[in-house]
């Protein structure tokens, strides 16, 4: 993408047709020269000899039990729970040593106060699918406050039609801590995104994938906030699965300013009872 572009992102596990665990996610993410006065900038890693961009985004994510019809706690299942964030950031891109540096901090709530309940009994009813019973029994109210880092490297590339690239990412607060190490490989029409700018296509039509591994420290969507300890059910430390694995994939086409991507995602359990969860998505952007 460009210095400037707006993109907006929705996912769902109804395109791979569960409701459980991941249910929902929505953002929506503006990239502008603009932003380049938030001082919220100062705290970001922007390396030299690179070229930065930065950028604002809302984001709204959404997790329910296998049976949302119940208006019981569900015992050995996902607790109910929705978080709301406003995340500032900055992605800085070196072109000579084929690296990316993104950082953001992020902050919000989790519980009543980010809404799931409404949005996911609205589109349930819009779509003629069961209504949710058991949202009383979600996380409560707390602060969401994360700082994250990820790290890209470019460590082979085929002309415009294969790259292989590393990638890393450490988050650390009050929603998620943890620690991820993945493998990336794209097929197809590609720009790197480690080419500069006047020397890029504007056509391009690629598939991804990405294997990801990651070290779970703290997760507040099954363990419950970390300033609020009265919800109702949570997920004990002893059973969250300190290790799991991710895979994501899709197809991304760009056409001189949209940008259309489709993805599915796969992710192992992430509790000692619960089970592996997938879901997929879409992302729509345009350049200005």
């Amino acid at each position: 993408m460009s210095d400037s572009y707006s993109r907006v992102h929705y996912d769902n596990d109804k395109f791979s047709g569960t409701d459980k665990n991941y249910t929902m996610g929505y953002s929506l993410e503006v990239v502008s020269p603009f932003f380049s006065k938030n001082p919220v900038n100062y705290i970001f890693f922007k390396p030299s000899n690179s070229e930065t961009k930065f950028g604002i985004a809302t984001e709204n994510i959404g997790f329910s039990p296998n049976n949302i019809k119940s208006p019981e706690i569900q015992n050995g299942e996902r607790p109910f729970a929705a978080v709301f964030m406003l995340k500032s950031f900055a992605i800085s891109t070196n072109t000579l040593h084929k690296y990316s540096l993104t950082s953001s901090l992020n902050i919000g709530l989790i519980g009543p106060g980010a809404f799931g309940e409404e949005v996911q009994v609205y589109v349930h009813k819009s779509t003629g699918k069961p209504i949710p019973e058991g949202w009383h029994n979600q996380m409560e109210n707390d602060l969401v406050l994360n700082y994250d880092v990820g790290y890209e490297k470019q460590v082979f590339r085929m002309l415009d039609f294969l790259s292989l690239n590393t990638n890393s990412n450490l988050r650390v607060g009050t929603l998620y801590t943890n620690a991820s190490l993945g493998l990336s490989t794209t097929v197809g029409l590609i720009n790197s995104p480690f080419t500069a700018v006047t020397h890029k296509k504007s056509f391009r039509l690629y598939s991804y994938s990405q294997i990801t591994g990651s070290v779970i420290g703290y997760d507040a969507t099954l363990q419950g906030g970390v300033f609020n300890n009265k919800n109702s059910y949570t997920i004990p430390s002893n059973q969250i699965e300190r290790l799991t694995r991710q895979l994501n994939y899709g197809l991304v086409l760009q056409a001189k300013l949209v940008y259309f991507e489709y993805f599915r995602t796969a992710l192992t359990r992430e509790f000692t009872y619960g089970d592996p969860t997938k879901w997929g998505g879409i992302k729509f952007g345009v350049q200005f």
